[in-house]
């Protein structure tokens, strides 16, 4: 009898001792309103049942400008940010670099682009905000502090001509600004996220809402302001009573940073590809990520990814080998 007990214990010593050495990943996310928080959650779940010896756990963050220093500095192991950001932040253009406010952050390393981002410009239906045009002189939400929606906004409105000073500007995450259009507190709100957002889709379930078109002629200014923005359309009833709705987008990028072990890179951009129903099944946003789309990231993909990418049989471009 004690020898069974003591085997018991050793066994059960030898299964504890392997569930502690689990190694915990940080992912980076945005708010819980967003969308980058319940996809986050999906790889979450991928690397805890298919990357052995790691567990993961994600963290509400101010999205993507905030992401891009946790990265970085080796606060979080992945991140989800925009394009724009991620560029940004990697060529020290911008906010970032000399003349900015943040340092450069040359370490930043794609594993795939996870899908496209649109830009929501929300308002209420009543609100007689109908075009850009009409955002002067208004009351209007730019995005969290050190959030990419910010960034976006800034260089939308710029590139149109419209600054800062022209508006009133508020600074909220997207249930902020669900919540201060529901009460009446700002007139307009931008939003960089995945379609549907939650927060946009619980505020058009209690006030009928307007997205606010961005022109062809609008939309090619930002683009020849930003290359990273492209063309998107709204589809019809995306949100309760919208109709179609022109507007630009941005890519979100899933990225490491180069110091990231190779090994971990590819065992997590393997179990990605292999097991994306996942997520799928959190946010359809995940329908879009597929393995071709990661040889047009703005950044470097890490060295990891690579060597995935090119197992499956895809050539991945030069210029984004770095390491």
């Amino acid at each position: 009898m004690q020898h069974g007990v003591r085997s018991f214990m050793l066994v059960a010593a030898l299964c504890f001792g392997a569930a502690s050495a689990q190694q915990a990943l940080s992912i980076a996310t945005g708010g819980t309103g967003g969308v980058y928080y319940p996809v986050g959650g999906g790889y979450a779940q991928i690397i805890d049942q298919f990357v052995d010896g790691y567990t993961a756990a994600v963290e509400v963050t101010n999205a993507s400008v905030e992401n891009v220093a946790l990265i970085s500095r080796g606060d979080s192991d992945f991140a989800l940010v925009l394009a724009d950001t991620a560029l940004a932040a990697y060529e020290g253009s911008g906010r970032f670099g000399e003349g900015g406010e943040l340092p450069q952050l040359a370490n930043l390393r794609a594993i795939t682009i996870a899908y496209t981002n649109a830009v929501h410009i929300i308002t209420l239906a009543d609100s007689g905000i109908e075009s850009l045009e009409d955002l002067r002189g208004r009351r209007v939400s730019v995005g969290a502090p050190g959030s990419g929606t910010e960034l976006s906004a800034e260089t939308i409105l710029n590139a149109n001509g419209i600054t800062y000073d022209e508006i009133d500007v508020q600074r909220l995450s997207v249930n902020e600004t669900a919540d201060a259009l529901r009460d009446g507190a700002i007139d307009a709100g931008f939003w960089s996220g995945g379609v549907p957002t939650g927060g946009v889709l619980s505020l058009a379930e209690t006030r009928q809402i307007r997205i606010v078109p961005i022109t062809a002629e609008e939309a090619a200014n930002v683009i020849a302001a930003d290359s990273t923005f492209i063309r998107y359309t709204f589809p019809a009833d995306a949100y309760r009573g919208i109709s179609e709705t022109s507007s630009v987008g941005t890519p979100n990028l899933l990225i490491a940073a180069a110091e990231m072990d190779e090994e971990l890179a590819y065992e997590f951009t393997k179990a990605l590809f292999e097991n994306i129903g996942v997520v799928q099944g959190i946010h359809p946003s995940a329908n879009e990520t597929v393995p071709e789309i990661a040889v047009d990231s703005p950044i470097p993909l890490h060295a990891g990814a690579i060597r995935y990418f090119e197992e499956i049989g895809l050539t991945v471009p030069d210029h984004l080998r770095v390491d």
